[in-house]
C-alpha cells in the first residue's frame, strides 16, 4: 500500500470523522488518499489558518482529536496560529504537512542543514518553526518509520497534558510503497517513562490528599477553582460529585466557563484581571484555595501572583510540573496529578472530611455576587445602540441548555460579552482567551459547528464576534455556506478596533493609528459581504426589543450574519488597573481592588484580610 494511504487510514482509525484542509501540490498524495478514504469527510477551507483553528475547535467540541492537513511552505506556515492556540489551550490536534522531496531539502542525508535557506520549491523547515509549540514535531525521512512516528504523535497529543503534534512528510515519502504495514516499527510508550517521573504515585497522592483534607477541615473560608484540566481528563462527573461533597463556594477559569452553570448555588463567578467584582472578593478573602486543573495564568492571578489569594493556604493540582514550579513558594501544596485522578482520590478518602458550618462564608460569597452585578441599569437604556453587557444577559436568557456558543477573539467578544454571559447546563463555550487570535470566530464555528449540528440534537449554534476580528477569516463564510452550517453570527459593530481604541486612549490620550476610519483602518459592510457568499443577513439597531430580535435571527433557517450596532467604546469594567512608571514598567493594584474603584469605606467593608497599598 502507498504510505499516504496508510497515514489517512491511521487517522480514520483514531475515531476522527472530519479532516480540515487546503489542498496543495506538496501534499498531493495525502490529498488523494483522503479523497479515497470512505471513513473520513474532508472539509475544504479557503485558508490554512482556518483549517488549523477549525481542527482545534473540532477537538474541543469532541474532547478528542482534531486533524488538519496542509501543504508545504506557506500552507504550513499559515497554520501556525492554530497550532499556537492548541498549544496554549492544551488541545490534542494532529497537523500533517506535505514537504518537498527528500533530495530537494536543504539538508544532507544525515539531516544536517546545508546552510542554504531553501533548495526545493516552497521549501520551509516547518518542524523547526513549530517545535516550541508542539509536543512532537518530526519530518518523516524513512518510510518504514511512519507507523512509529504517527503512534508516538497521537500518544503524546492525548497523554499527560494534551497538545498539538506535527507530522511533516516529504512528497517522495508520501508516495513510497509499504509492503507489510503490520510489520512496521511500532512505538512503545515506555520510551517516555521519564515524562511521568514528576507525577505522584498512588501512595504519595493519597498522602497529599489527606493533608489537603486536614487543611480543608481547619478552614472557615475555603474556595474551589475549577480549570479546563477537568474537561481534558474527562472528569466532569467526578467534579460534580466532589463539589456537592465539599459544599463550598466554587469559581471557574475562562476556559472552564461552561463546566458549571451560572445558576448553581455554589457558583461565585470567574476571577481575574477583567472579572466579576464578587468573584475577586471571594478568592482574595478565602483562607484555603483548592485549584484543580487550572494553570493559574496571569489572566486569573493578576500580574503579581504573590498577591493572588494571598492570605490563603493554596493547593494547586496540575498535570504539568512546570506550571506548578512557576508559582514558586506561593503554593503550599503543589500536586502534579491528572485532575480526574486527584478528584477520584479525594472522593475515595471522603471519610476524612469533617462537617463544618460555613454558612456565614457561603452567604457572604452569594451576597458579593448579588451586590455587584455586571449588567447595570444604564446598560439597558432601550433606545440606545446595543450595550454588549445587556446583549450578553439577554442572549443568556434566550439560549437553551445544550446550545453551542463561539466567542470571537480578545476584546469586545471576550472582555465584555463573555464576561457578562451566564452559562446554562450542558452548554459548550468556545473561545481563545489564551492566544486571543483575531480571526478565530468563523473557523471555530466551522469546527465546533460540524459537531454541534450532527446527530439528533436540535441546538442553537451561535458565534458572537467583533467586527474587526470577523474580517480576518471572512473567506470562511464560503465554507459555512457550502456546508450549510446553521451558525447564527452576531457581529458586534464597533466601527473598528474598540479594544485598541481603549488602550490607545488610556496610554496616549487618544486614538493614534489603525483602529478606526480616522486613523487609517476601515471595514466593509458586513451584510454586503455575507450576501455575496449567499448567506442571509439581519440587523439589530437598538435594544428596545432585543430578546425578540435575537429570537428572530435564531429562528431563521441555515446560516445568518446579523450586524449588531453596539455602543461605541463601551467601558470595560470591572478591570484591574495598572500604572506605567517612568522606566516603562507597570504596577498593578491588588486583584480585589478593581477599577472603577469603590468608595474606600465600602471597599474596606468587603475585606476580611489585611488591605495592602493603603
Amino acid at each position: 500500500m502507498k504510505l499516504s494511504d496508510y497515514v489517512i487510514s491511521f487517522v480514520a482509525e483514531q475515531g476522527v470523522k472530519h479532516v480540515f484542509l487546503v489542498v496543495g501540490g506538496g501534499a498531493m498524495h495525502l490529498n488523494n488518499s483522503l479523497a479515497e478514504q470512505k471513513g473520513l469527510i474532508p472539509v475544504c477551507n479557503l485558508h490554512e489558518q482556518a483549517s488549523a483553528i477549525a481542527a482545534e475547535n473540532y477537538s474541543k467540541a469532541t474532547n478528542d482529536m482534531g486533524v488538519c492537513l496542509v501543504t508545504t511552505g506557506p500552507g504550513a506556515t499559515n497554520a501556525v496560529t492554530g497550532v499556537a492556540g492548541a498549544w496554549l489551550d492544551s488541545t490534542p490536534t494532529l497537523f500533517i504537512s506535505g514537504q518537498v522531496k527528500r533530495p530537494d531539502r536543504a539538508f544532507d542525508v544525515n539531516n544536517n542543514p546545508l546552510g542554504m535557506r531553501q533548495v526545493g520549491v516552497q521549501e520551509v523547515d516547518i518542524v523547526s518553526i513549530v517545535n516550541p509549540i508542539t509536543k512532537y514535531a518530526i519530518t518523516v525521512l524513512e518510510p518504514n518509520d511512519i507507523r512509529y512516528h504517527l503512534e508516538k504523535a497521537i500518544y503524546l497529543a492525548r497523554t499527560g497534558r494534551p497538545g498539538p503534534v506535527w507530522i511533516d512528510i516529504p512528497l517522495d515519502v508520501q508516495a513510497a510503497p509499504i509492503d507489510e504495514p503490520a510489520k512496521l516499527r511500532t512505538f512503545d510508550p515506555s520510551e517516555l517513562a521519564s515524562l511521568e517521573a514528576n507525577r505522584l504515585r498512588p501512595d504519595d497522592l493519597k498522602t497529599q490528599v489527606n493533608a489537603i483534607l486536614e487543611k480543608l477541615n481547619q478552614s472557615s473560608r475555603p474556595l474551589v477553582l475549577i480549570g479546563n484540566g477537568v474537561r481534558l481528563s474527562r472528569a466532569e462527573a467526578e467534579m460534580e460529585q466532589l463539589l456537592r461533597l465539599l459544599d463550598v463556594p466554587v469559581e471557574v477559569t475562562w476556559l472552564a466557563i461552561d463546566l458549571i452553570a451560572d445558576n448553581d448555588p455554589l457558583y461565585v463567578g470567574r476571577p481575574g484581571t477583567i472579572a466579576q467584582r464578587g468573584a475577586n472578593f471571594a478568592i482574595q478573602n478565602c483562607d484555603f484555595l483548592l485549584s484543580i486543573g487550572a494553570r493559574l495564568d496571569r489572566v486569573v492571578t493578576g500580574y503579581s501572583p504573590e498577591g493572588f489569594a494571598r492570605a490563603a493556604c493554596k493547593a494547586m493540582v496540575d498535570i504539568d510540573p512546570t506550571e506548578l514550579h512557576k508559582m514558586g513558594s506561593t503554593i503550599q501544596f503543589p500536586i502534579c496529578a491528572d485532575a480526574g485522578e486527584f478528584m477520584r482520590a479525594v472522593l475515595a478518602q471522603s471519610t476524612g472530611l469533617k462537617k463544618v458550618d460555613r454558612t456565614e462564608w457561603t452567604q457572604r460569597c452569594t451576597a458579593w455576587r448579588e451586590r455587584y452585578p455586571l449588567v447595570l441599569p444604564e446598560h439597558k437604556t432601550p433606545d440606545s445602540r446595543v450595550s454588549v453587557y445587556n446583549f450578553a444577559e439577554v442572549m443568556s436568557g434566550v439560549l437553551n441548555e445544550g446550545d453551542f456558543l463561539i466567542s470571537g477573539s480578545s476584546g469586545t467578544g471576550i472582555e465584555l460579552f463573555l464576561l457578562a454571559y451566564r452559562t446554562k447546563t450542558r452548554q459548550r463555550i468556545f473561545h481563545t482567551t489564551a492566544l486571543g487570535a483575531m480571526g478565530f470566530g468563523i473557523p471555530a464555528a466551522v469546527g465546533a459547528g460540524i459537531v454541534g449540528a450532527s446527530g439528533a440534537v436540535n441546538r442553537n449554534i451561535v458565534c458572537v464576534d467583533g467586527d474587526g476580528g470577523f474580517q480576518f477569516n471572512i473567506q470562511e463564510l464560503e465554507t459555512i455556506s457550502r456546508l450549510n452550517l446553521p451558525v447564527k453570527f452576531f457581529v458586534l459593530n464597533n466601527d473598528g478596533y474598540g479594544s485598541i481604541r481603549a488602550s490607545q486612549t488610556a496610554f496616549f490620550g487618544g486614538c493614534r493609528i489603525g483602529c478606526d476610519t480616522a486613523t487609517g483602518q476601515t471595514l466593509p459592510d458586513v451584510r454586503s459581504v455575507a450576501e455575496a457568499y449567499g448567506i442571509a443577513t439581519d440587523i439589530i439597531l437598538s435594544q428596545r426589543n432585543l430578546a425578540e430580535d435575537i429570537q428572530r435571527v435564531l429562528s431563521r433557517p441555515g446560516p445568518v450574519v446579523c450586524d449588531v450596532n453596539i455602543v461605541l467604546d463601551e467601558v470595560r469594567q470591572p478591570r484591574l488597573s495598572s500604572v506605567q512608571l517612568p522606566d516603562g514598567s507597570f504596577v498593578s493594584k491588588p486583584l480585589e481592588d478593581l477599577w472603577p474603584f469603590l468608595d474606600r469605606e465600602e471597599f474596606k467593608s468587603n475585606m476580611l484580610i489585611p488591605i495592602v497599598g493603603e
